[in-house]
């Protein structure tokens, strides 16, 4: 009895708090979530899923990729000639790629919406291959390229019947482990993180040195 009492009073109490503009309901919060406002803690825990994978390592492999060089490269109408611009950037993809020999990536073909579909599909093949022969002569392994296919014309970036540039190209990608499943948290893979891991840190710590210079004049161009 006694016990019922003093849980309807705690319950008066608070919503004697909250009709007087307090926080009662924090009561059923976490600790802290007023302070922070939800971010406390979420660099630590971050930290920890990158360095256990957890953080769904080849996505962020694949986001990386995309955003430090062009994953895709274009061509003229109905060619599968790599020009300048195209080795250029399959260069620069050949030269990301070589620092992760444990990812494998695929190349995908596409054309734009004139001749038929069977024709496209042929065309968009031949542009994946050019793309994968290239990287392969930039000394890429032709096993880590795991998949060459053609979306032909299904997947225009944009929406026209006629020529398009644009939808005329091949896109690489990140899709895996060589070896390994990327779920899959054994010694090797964990290997793996922790090595970029670690190296993402040291390039971090290489950066700051470099712009606090060393004492002295500071260097720069032109000098």
């Amino acid at each position: 009895m006694k016990y019922l009492l003093t849980a309807a009073a705690a319950t008066a109490l608070l919503a004697g708090c909250n009709e007087a503009g307090t926080s009662g309901s924090s009561f059923y919060r976490e600790a802290g979530t007023q302070i922070d406002g939800g971010n406390f803690g979420n660099a630590s825990m971050n930290n920890m899923l990158v360095q256990t994978g957890a953080a769904g390592y080849t996505t962020g492999l694949a986001r990386r990729f995309d955003g430090e060089v062009n994953a895709t490269i274009n061509f003229a109408f109905n060619s599968a000639a790599l020009d300048a611009g195209a080795q250029n950037t399959l260069r620069q993809q050949a030269a990301w790629i070589k620092q992760f020999p444990e990812v494998r990536f695929k190349v995908f073909g596409h054309t734009d919406l004139v001749g038929s579909a069977a024709y496209n599909k042929r065309l968009g093949l031949s542009r994946a291959n050019a793309a994968v022969n290239f990287l392969v002569a930039q000394g890429i392994s032709r096993s880590r390229l795991e998949a060459v296919a053609s979306f032909g014309e299904t997947r225009p970036v944009i929406n026209t019947a006629g020529q398009s540039r644009e939808n005329r190209r091949t896109v690489t990608e990140v899709s895996g482990f060589v070896k390994n499943h990327p779920t899959v948290l054994n010694g090797k893979y964990a290997e793996i993180v922790f090595r970029d891991y670690v190296q993402s840190a040291v390039q971090e710590n290489n950066t700051a040195t470099t712009e606090g210079g060393s004492g002295g004049g500071g260097g720069g161009e032109g000098q």
